[in-house]
């Protein structure tokens, strides 16, 4: 390959200072005469700046990426270290609509560093355009044609890793979308002693996790394999960057994951434990059940990390299963990303989404009944199998389309295929006809209503953009063990709680679930607002929801569990938006205005959601009285009966063995606990419990359910 003719930077005043330096040298000291003028030139070269350029050339609009070469040479320095590295990488490209590219810097040891992804909207060119970590401006935030000096994606100093820079480097670039071709008009890279530091600090209050990627990158898919190492000295100790003692130290396969949030800079991942031989490894990690399948969530939108963590805390105290979460800071290959949250990811598990286990060959009778997991969502990434909707939403927009979870849909067998798109299709038929309020031929035959009511609840509540047309999961049982519909688990709520720019997201009136965009390709089924219809299901979603205003979903509570939450991530985040200096700025899809520091973003959500409960509290549908508490009760295969009771409560279960039972007051603190009941009816006595409205949950082989009776 021929090689590119250099381009030095001439500072001849400074050329002139050393040459005089040396020529005095040599005159005091002639016996090593040689030996000054060997270190005069290789300071000389190692101060001074050395600039490359590459070729350039047409970028294809065919969604196939092109690499652009530059061969440097001449530079004394064997490796690039943090006292002589990259200092920058400049580009001037022309193309009508930047948001179509992706830009990366391969190094000579095939390190790939981010230098802009995604930004620019549908603005136009790179016009003389330079990375450089000293910069103070993020391209992320920045508006096209990017005229001056930009902090990359990611840091240029990773490549000053010992890598010997006289090699070639490569520029790598990709247009996403094929509609408007560009040009790269030139390409640089500037060598020198002005170069950007790696972020570091002694000690945190979170887990710390470490991750070598042993010289890979890491890609959208499939994962490489990479080691991972925890440091989690328990809670209230310190975990120190240099201790050699780790919770785990093991395997991993690591991936890109998202949809829309792969633009961002800060990148979550999908995460795999395995063996040395790369086959899964169910390992407790961070506390939480074992299991392999993990997710590290970067939360780059939500500048608060409470938006995802909050829903299924919610979720949690509403009774249901949510993804466990912790909070940690990490480091991929020794470069510190910031603050994430470790958490699971969903998946069919006693510990997870406890279902029955549904293999291939179970095709017929019992066996093929369950369990499922589907999901409406984006058919991006893998697993693009399913149905569509037997009815159109409401909206006239497109209809919904049925994802297969679990099994996937490369795993599940033409039978299984069968069975759970007629049982949602009856589940659609009968809510969708006239008899639809028919407790014995509608709905309620199909679908476990308090999750629905719950599920409603988590996306109204926290007024979800995504909300129930995007990474919405539901669940089936098997015949034996329910045989109903559940909704959820929630997941995916960092652009909810009012950190959404459109479709009145940012507001705090409204209902998420009148979804009035037919252009948008994700539609709301039409279920949502035909439940709402019956009186009935209305009237239960009012209890449901007072119960909740009057226990953990008071604004006091829901204020002191974000204070502790932001008071526990303090010294973290802090560490986190120095590298990700995004504080203030606009990044997808925030509302404005923008609040400048982290205390804002508190203050922010908190006066987000105070607003938002009263505007529920006055226009949520339904009227809750004694008759519709007992209908909440009875809906969800548990009754409580007689309700109100003065003595003798009795708790009968439809579905199989209630396993155990708490009585709780209104604030939540427990007033009775009864374990290891396993029969499908018991009998509490009432008679010495003061009057007044009491909770009761019960754990059966149905889940979870939080019922209210009264104590006459």
């Amino acid at each position: 390959m021929m090689k590119n003719p250099i381009k030095k930077h001439r500072h001849e005043q400074t050329v002139l200072f050393y040459l005089y330096l040396c020529t005095v040298k040599t005159l005091l000291f002639m016996k090593s005469y040689l030996l000054m003028i060997v270190i005069c030139f290789i300071t000389l070269q190692s101060s001074l700046a050395q600039t490359f350029t590459g070729f350039g050339g047409a970028i294809p609009d065919n969604q196939q990426p092109i690499i652009f070469p530059l061969y440097a040479a001449g530079l004394t320095n064997a490796s690039l270290d943090s006292s002589f590295g990259v200092e920058s990488v400049c580009i001037d490209i022309t193309h009508t609509y930047d948001a179509d590219l992706q830009i990366w810097l391969i190094t000579p040891d095939n390190t790939y560093i981010e230098l802009s992804s995604g930004n620019g909207g549908g603005d136009d060119n790179y016009t003389a355009t330079c990375f450089s970590d000293l910069s103070t401006a993020l391209i992320s935030t920045s508006a096209a044609p990017f005229t001056g000096s930009f902090k990359p994606e990611s840091p240029l100093y990773i490549a000053n890793n010992g890598v010997n820079p006289n090699n070639m480097w490569l520029l790598y670039i990709v247009d996403t979308y094929p509609q408007d071709a560009g040009v790269l008009n030139s390409w640089s890279i500037t060598f020198g002693p002005n170069v950007g530091q790696p972020f570091m600090f002694p000690s945190s209050n979170l887990p710390i996790i470490k991750i070598n990627t042993l010289g890979q990158s890491i890609p959208d898919d499939p994962k490489i394999t990479a080691r991972m190492q925890i440091i989690d000295n328990g809670a209230g100790n310190r975990n120190y960057v240099n201790d050699s003692v780790y919770t785990y130290d093991g395997y991993i396969g690591i991936e890109v994951r998202g949809s829309s949030s792969q633009m961002f800079p800060k990148k979550s991942f999908s995460v795999e434990t395995r063996d040395s031989l790369g086959a899964n490894l169910d390992i407790s990690i961070l506390g939480m059940p074992a299991e392999n399948d993990w997710i590290l969530n970067a939360n780059y939108t939500d500048k608060t990390f409470l938006r995802n963590v909050m829903t299924y805390h919610l979720a949690e105290q509403m009774g249901h299963y949510a993804s466990r979460t912790r909070y940690a800071e990490v480091f991929i290959n020794g470069i510190y990303q910031g603050l994430y949250v470790f958490m699971e990811k969903i998946k069919r598990d006693a510990n997870r989404v406890n279902i029955s286990s549904l293999a291939l060959n179970d095709t017929t009778g019992t066996a093929v009944t369950g369990g499922y997991i589907l999901k409406i969502d984006k058919t991006t990434g893998s697993g693009t199998g399913g149905f569509n909707s037997a009815f159109p939403p409401y909206s006239g927009g497109a209809t919904p389309y049925i994802l297969y979870d679990y099994p996937e849909d490369i795993a599940i067998a033409p039978q299984q295929v069968n069975y759970i798109q007629a049982f949602v299709d009856s589940f659609e038929s009968a809510l969708h006809g006239n008899q639809f309020t028919n407790p014995l031929i509608g709905y309620a035959k199909y679908i476990n209503d308090t999750s629905f009511i719950d599920f409603f609840l988590a996306n109204e509540l926290s007024k979800n953009v995504d909300g129930y047309r995007i990474s919405s999961y539901f669940y089936k049982e098997k015949s034996t063990k329910g045989n109903r519909l559940v909704a959820g688990p929630v997941w995916d709520y960092d652009i909810a709680w009012g950190n959404a720019d459109y479709y009145n997201g940012q507001y705090t009136t409204g209902w998420s679930y009148q979804f009035n965009n037919t252009g948008d390709g994700y539609q709301v089924p039409f279920w949502w607002a035909k439940l709402l219809s019956d009186q009935a299901f209305a009237n239960k979603l009012q209890c449901r929801y007072d119960q909740m205003r009057s226990t953990f979903l008071s604004t006091s509570n829901m204020n002191n569990y974000i204070d502790s939450v932001s008071s526990y991530l303090q010294e973290s985040q802090d560490r986190n938006f120095q590298v990700w200096p995004i504080l203030g700025a606009y990044v997808w899809p925030n509302p404005s205005p923008i609040p400048s520091s982290y205390a804002g973003e508190i203050n922010n959500i908190k006066a987000w959601i105070s607003s938002r409960l009263l505007w529920l509290d006055t226009y949520m549908p339904g009227t809750c009285t004694v008759s519709s508490i007992n209908q909440l009760i009875a809906a969800n295969g548990i009754s409580a009966y007689p309700n109100p009771t003065s003595d003798r409560l009795t708790v009968s279960s439809g579905y199989g063995a209630i396993q155990s039972a708490t009585v709780l007051n209104l604030s939540g603190k427990t007033i009775r606990d009864f374990k290891e009941i396993n029969a499908v009816e018991f009998e509490i006595n009432t008679s010495t419990l003061s009057t007044g409205i009491y909770l009761l949950k019960v754990i059966s082989n149905e889940g979870v359910s939080m019922l209210k009776f009264s104590k006459l």
